[in-house]
């Protein structure tokens, strides 16, 4: 339990902060999954509007520190790679 009056708020951040990276990851999840069922059943249209957006979100989750740079990096490109294989 924090006994400091600056140790009790970033308690208090931590718990904000968790909620937030919580909702942010899995929205990026959902979108990665929609993506995936749309390559999955061939729909190239689905997945190229929807890598975009699973793009956008891990650039964003990457730039806020909730993943990493390289984890990031990565994801988008094998997204990118998944779409590419597909024609």
């Amino acid at each position: 339990m924090a006994n400091h009056k600056s140790a009790e708020k970033r308690a208090r951040q931590t718990v904000v902060r968790t909620e937030r990276n919580k909702v942010r990851k899995t929205k990026t999840k959902s979108i990665i999954k929609k993506f995936r069922e749309a390559i999955a059943s061939g729909d190239k249209a689905t997945a190229q509007s929807l890598l975009p957006k699973a793009q956008s979100l891990l650039a964003r989750l990457a730039k806020s520190g909730v993943v990493g740079d390289n984890n990031a990096s990565r994801r988008t490109g094998r997204l990118a790679k998944e779409v590419s294989k597909l024609s």
